[in-house]
């Protein structure tokens, strides 16, 4: 499974911006969690925002209401609007098997996703 992001790009604090994420294949299993994750400089990795494969869509603290997650067959897309400095980084398409949340709620971590984009940047200046 290869993943391919586009749409990053330097916006100003307010603007909105779309990012898409390109799946080459789908995870093998019936089962899979698509998802993004963002990670500045010097800072930890962050999940913005998971969908499973029965359309369920879940968001990290970062995601404050503002921030969609989509799936349309292959592409997964991330909707962001009123965007902030805070936003700033580099945001990472994940993919993986299984699904986003186990059976106690907890979210599958960043390093438990086995398939990876190369990551797009986006800057809010």
């Amino acid at each position: 499974v290869q993943l391919v992001e586009s749409g990053g790009g330097s916006v100003q604090a307010g603007s909105s911006l779309t990012l898409s994420c390109e799946l080459s294949a789908l995870p093998p299993s019936r089962q899979f969690c698509l998802g993004w994750f963002r990670q500045a400089p010097g800072k930890e990795r962050e999940r913005v925002a998971t969908i499973d494969s029965s359309g369920t869509s879940r968001y990290g603290d970062v995601a404050k209401d503002r921030f969609t997650i989509r799936r349309q067959s292959r592409t997964l897309s991330l909707q962001m609007s009123n965007l902030e400095a805070e936003d700033t980084g580099m945001y990472y398409c994940v993919a993986d098997s299984g699904w986003c949340y186990d059976t106690m709620w907890r979210p599958k971590l960043s390093a438990d996703f086995d398939y990876w984009g190369q990551g797009t940047q986006v800057t809010v200046s």
